[in-house]
């Protein structure tokens, strides 16, 4: 065997579970649900029978209780009170992050929607929106030519249409020019033909 700390475990036997102990745990399982189920049938016709024939006073007593206590559960669920649990009645604790559940009635939730017409935005939605204000403003100032940047581009787009209009009469002028020289060759070689004939 290797004295370091990485053991290899190929060569090592294997254990398989026999199928008779495999058959074994599930016919336990088995009984052990058929049990429970029967309990659990036997437990739930005792407490109809209970409910149905409450002689004994021991029988009212519980009755009369479980009646009180709905009709208690009932009346927290109006005031939105919750049962506490463990300890928390004993020690009273004001922790501003515990968040209680409270029950809210329909009409008082349509209430408050009718009455909250706008939504209040978080500050990232503020913001947003802001910059999206701001950012049309400056569009339109634009538009107008008010703002440094507009004015800087009207006056690069005038001294491009200026040197456009330059290059543009040179154009000509050189046209004209090569015209005027095509003019006189061709008069030349007329000329020069005209002697000859």
């Amino acid at each position: 065997m290797p004295r370091g700390k990485f053991v290899n475990h190929k060569g090592r036997n294997r254990h398989f579970t026999n199928p008779e102990e495999l058959e074994e745990q599930r016919r336990q399982d088995e009984e052990r649900k058929k049990w429970r189920s029967k309990k659990q049938d036997d437990t739930s016709s005792e407490e109809e029978e209970e409910e149905d024939k409450p002689t004994s006073s021991k029988a009212k007593q519980n009755a009369t209780a479980s009646e009180s206590d709905s009709e208690e559960e009932s009346d927290s669920d109006d005031e939105g009170e919750v049962k506490a649990k463990g300890v928390e009645n004993l020690i009273e604790v004001e922790n501003p992050n515990r968040v209680q559940k409270k029950v809210k009635k329909l009409s008082k939730l349509n209430d408050a929607l009718s009455q909250s017409s706008k939504p209040e935005l978080s500050r990232k939605e503020r913001e947003q929106i802001e910059k999206q204000r701001a950012y049309a403003n400056y569009q339109k100032l634009h538009a107008a030519g008010k703002t440094d940047e507009a004015r800087a581009d009207l006056a690069r787009l005038a001294i491009i249409k200026q040197q456009r209009e330059e290059a543009a009469k040179r154009r000509e002028d050189e046209k004209k020019q090569k015209e005027m020289a095509a003019q006189k060759k061709n008069e030349l070689t007329q000329k020069a033909l005209g002697k000859r004939t």
